[in-house]
């Protein structure tokens, strides 16, 4: 594989491939069992999360902002702007004495196409104690910047990595 044409992994039984995955992302309902974990407590689950679905990223999950325990999403100062979804506001994750600082964040006015985002939650996996989907941990998407969701049922590679700057 060249950092300019990565070559897909290949799909197996039950897997998908992020390389069959849109651009611009997609926005897919689901109704996969998911729970965050931290601080030793776990501060959000739901059978009700979304996928974004982006070529060469494993799917960021969207959950209801309302399945996250009480006091859980500390509003903290910045934000960041996605090409795709417009402004993102982001969450301090505070519970069990711990603080994930910047790990949560939100679209409080996504633009046109990706109104369902409205009033759900992302959470970097590499920032709490784990996310699991359906009972599997996750892998956290290398790189920091990310934050795809890998499990099992996905292959890549994925962005992030070192030489997947400019695909």
């Amino acid at each position: 594989m060249t950092s300019g044409h990565p070559i897909p992994d290949p799909v197996g039984p039950g897997q998908e491939s992020v390389w069959d995955y849109p651009r611009p992302p997609v926005v897919e309902q689901s109704g996969e069992l998911v729970e965050v974990r931290f601080g030793g407590q776990l501060v959000a689950r739901t059978r009700n999360p979304l996928r974004l679905l982006e070529t060469s990223h494993p799917p960021t999950y969207y959950l209801p902002r309302t399945c996250f325990a009480e006091g859980v999403l500390r509003p903290v100062a910045g934000s960041t702007v996605c090409e795709w979804k417009g402004r993102a506001d982001y969450f301090d994750v505070v519970a069990g004495g711990h603080v994930a600082e910047r790990a949560a964040w939100h679209y409080p006015r996504p633009v046109a196409g990706y109104e369902s985002l409205l009033g759900h939650v992302a959470v970097m996996p590499g920032s709490v104690d784990g996310c699991f989907v359906d009972g599997e941990r996750v892998r956290p998407q290398t790189g920091g910047f990310y934050g795809g969701w890998i499990t099992d049922q996905v292959v890549g590679p994925f962005k992030g990595g070192p030489g997947s700057r400019f695909w």
